[in-house]
């Protein structure tokens, strides 16, 4: 049988940069449950019900999230790309106005605690809420039996309450509904959903240089990112390191008219000239505008890459088609 944790085992919060909370757990916060991949606007409408009872309680708002996510260690076949990073999740949080993440490290063994386990030694005793907000789809415990009316029969002298679906278009917003738009290539789509461009990023490697000959050099990325779109031409932002948004274009692809078999990466920074090798590069997509295409000849390839500029331009908001 797994020992519970001790208190001294609770993973220490990280605090955002003006936080008023005081820097512990211990001050009782009102505490949210998940694993808010994307921190979507579904998450978003969540975190505002946390938001507002801890305004009324004046305590602080703390997520309780896991890493790796449970479905990674318990049905690895069944493993999702994940939305952002786990920096960006953080970051993400604390400008929904979280205050304290809390990381569990999500084992097997960890999993194989019972939900009334779960809701009194990890919420009721570590963690000490002033109150609960949880999710709709909300389940805990070894497979997911603990519900919102156990716990609270567990935890009968806390607050719980328990907010509603946000749908759009009919539809719950989730992450796997996320995932669907940006594994078809519908960006725009799935920045609706996020309530922000679906971001990646990665740094700039050497590639084989060949825009350079044609017109149009691009950054080549090693990205760090698991989602992506498919092949295709993307209008899109980036920024190089921490400066501004700069208009640009994307090509996901194996470059087919040069008979390339390796998957790129690269990014065309409209009116940008200099040497970012090394650099890191931001990319959010604004929408997909062509597939992947196989041109005769260079030159057919050089007459696209002009419209391409021109359509993203056109999506970007500077100027006509």
């Amino acid at each position: 049988m797994s020992v519970a944790p001790a208190v001294a085992d609770l993973p220490r919060p990280l605090l955002f940069p003006g936080s008023t909370a005081a820097a512990s757990v211990q001050t009782r916060p009102v505490l949210t449950i998940g694993n808010f991949d994307g921190v979507h606007i579904g998450h978003q409408h969540l975190l505002g019900f946390v938001r507002d009872r801890a305004a009324a309680l004046g305590a602080p708002v703390c997520v309780y999230t896991f890493d790796p996510p449970p479905r990674v260690v318990l049905a690895p076949q069944h493993h999702q790309p994940r939305i952002c990073t786990w920096p960006d999740k953080v970051r993400l949080l604390g400008e929904n106005g979280v205050d304290q993440v809390v990381l569990e490290r999500f084992t097997r063994a960890f999993a194989q605690h019972p939900p009334e386990w779960f809701a009194t030694e990890i919420l009721g005793k570590r963690l000490n809420p002033r109150a609960i907000v949880v999710g709709y789809d909300f389940r805990f415990g070894r497979a997911r039996a603990g519900t919102i009316d156990l716990l609270r029969r567990c935890l009968p002298h806390t607050p719980i309450d328990q907010v509603d679906a946000l749908q759009r278009e009919g539809e719950v917003v989730s992450s796997s509904r996320v995932r669907r738009c940006v594994t078809a290539g519908d960006v725009a789509g799935a920045a609706l959903l996020l309530g922000r461009p679906h971001q990646v990023r990665g740094v700039v490697i050497p590639g084989d240089q060949r825009g350079r000959t044609i017109g149009f050099p691009t950054a080549n990325l090693d990205l760090d990112a698991e989602l992506i779109p498919p092949a295709g031409v993307y209008a899109v932002r980036a920024r190089v390191d921490d400066g501004g948004w700069l208009p640009a274009v994307v090509n996901l692809g194996v470059r087919p008219t040069f008979d390339g078999e390796r998957f790129c990466f690269e990014v065309h920074l409209l009116d940008f000239r200099g040497d970012i090798y090394g650099h890191q590069v931001e990319v959010a997509f604004v929408a997909q505008l062509r597939d992947e295409q196989r041109f005769p000849d260079a030159a057919a390839l050089v007459r696209q890459i002009r419209k391409d500029v021109s359509a993203a331009q056109a999506a970007l908001g500077l100027g006509p088609a």
